[in-house]
């Protein structure tokens, strides 16, 4: 060993007995999740005198420092065994913040600060610091299912795409979202925006037969067409459906009218045509993920395949998310269903001339498994045999406002059509319109008037002339 080493190693002894040595660690900790008590420990050794520890919370990115506790040993005689700074002793310290109930605000680096004095002056202090990052996990806090692009209507030639979009809000970090059906979890393929319309396997060419078109389909446009309305709206489609006519006159031997024709109750379209899907389609998954105010994620997690209206029908489709701050999944189901049977009230229930009329869907007819139709449906209101009162071809919407209903529409047949990209059904009801008791008072009264008025004017007119001469 070197004179030059040796006097280094010298120096460095008699540097450290002078100002004494200071190390401070902060115990690391695993996430924890909201809610949770959390302890930071900081630990420190020393054979110097303690002359303050600081507890910082460190924000807005390292640019500012919160102070969230401190310990001045000055004033305390817990550490008076230490006042003999010339004894060199060895001692390990610990000091703990308890966060309770820790919130996301929480989240973040702390630093731990301590200070002990100088062997050669009590008037400089030595300081040393430790850091640790709190990770604070949060639970998703909702979770539901939509269906992307709708409502839409019903396609009886085309094959549709459909895509279920799950939506995850209030997770961090950002959970695991995945699809089942029916109970069985989705083999899913990846999907981007890049793929062409040809690749996405929305329909395979091994599994599946080819479309069939309208133009190569004639046997099933013309049954469609037999069908149709005056409005172009299947009218009938069940031949063995015993009829019901609407018509509160005795029937006459003439051709029914538009607004006379006999029209069954509700009609269930749900014609499919002969091209023929695969009963095992590919799903493919998509998936974006977005920083909210409050520092958790949501995540909108999309599965789109081809659409199979006599397969899909009422089957159940679950969204699961796994989170390492929950204790088992999160989910939400919904079941795919298609209209039927649509219920429609009519308020007032005696509409008189000059009323306000709301024709109003209530409900529908549900099958065992569903218990609401879904996607949500499209409501189409039609007049049968002429336009609506405002004089449009169609109204979308619940509810059909008719306002101010004259005379002329009684006895008139409204049609809603309700559809979703599983299956369309329409409902039809006539709207009876009474005479109004006021308005025919008023029309009466009206009328006297101007007639007595018509009696009377040659009368006065005679009177006055006559004491206008007498008064000469």
């Amino acid at each position: 060993m070197s004179i030059f080493t040796l006097s280094l190693l010298l120096c460095a002894d008699l540097l450290d007995f002078v100002i004494g040595y200071l190390t401070v660690t902060i115990e690391p900790l695993p996430p924890v999740v909201m809610g949770d008590t959390v302890t930071l420990k900081c630990n420190f050794r020393t054979d110097g005198n303690l002359r303050e520890i600081v507890w910082f919370r460190v924000t807005e990115g390292g640019t500012s420092k919160q102070k969230i506790f401190t310990y001045d040993a000055m004033y305390n005689t817990n550490f008076s065994h230490m006042e003999d700074f010339r004894r060199r002793e060895d001692l390990v310290y610990q000091s703990t913040v308890r966060l309770p109930e820790v919130q996301m605000e929480d989240d973040g680096p702390y630093e731990c600060h301590v200070g002990i004095y100088d062997r050669a002056s009590r008037e400089k202090v030595v300081l040393a610091s430790g850091s640790i990052t709190l990770n604070v996990m949060s639970p998703p806090k909702s979770i539901s299912v939509e269906a992307a692009n709708q409502p839409a209507r019903f396609s009886r030639y085309e094959a549709q795409n459909f895509t279920l979009v799950c939506i995850v809000t209030g997770g961090k970090p950002a959970p695991v979202v995945y699809f089942k059906r029916d109970g069985e979890l989705i083999e899913v393929h990846p999907y981007t925006s890049t793929d062409k319309a040809e690749n996405r396997g929305l329909l395979a060419a091994i599994d599946n037969q080819p479309l069939i078109s309208r133009e190569l389909d004639d046997t099933k446009v013309q049954k469609s067409l037999s069908f149709l309305g005056p409005y172009s709206e299947p009218v009938r489609l069940d031949k063995d459906r015993p009829q019901r006519s609407y018509t509160s006159e005795a029937p006459s031997k003439e051709e029914p009218s538009p607004t006379t024709e006999v029209i069954p109750e509700t009609v269930i379209s749900r014609e499919f045509p002969r091209w023929v899907l695969s009963s095992s389609p590919l799903y493919y998954f998509n998936h974006t993920h977005s920083e909210l105010h409050d520092g958790t994620m949501e995540v909108q997690a999309m599965l789109t395949w081809h659409l199979n209206p006599q397969l899909d029908n009422e089957a159940l489709f679950t969204c699961e998310v796994k989170h390492p701050a929950l204790s088992m999944p999160m989910k939400a189901e919904v079941t795919l269903s298609a209209p039927k049977g649509p219920k429609l009230s009519v308020a007032p229930s005696r509409a008189k001339v000059g009323d306000t009329v709301h024709i109003k869907v209530e409900g529908f007819q549900m099958g065992p498994k569903a218990n609401k139709v879904f996607p949500e449906p499209l409501f189409i209101w039609t007049r049968v045999g002429g336009p609506l009162l405002d004089g449009s071809e169609e109204r979308f919407g619940k509810v059909l406002v008719l306002e101010r209903v004259p005379a002329e529409l009684n006895g008139s047949m409204y049609r809603c059509t309700v559809q979703n990209p599983l299956g369309s059904t329409n409902t039809h009801t006539r709207l009876i319109v009474f005479e109004n008791p006021r308005i025919k008072k008023e029309t009466i009264q009206m009328k006297f008037g101007n007639s007595a008025g018509d009696m009377l004017g040659p009368s006065l007119m005679l009177l006055l002339l006559s004491l206008t001469l007498e008064l000469t």
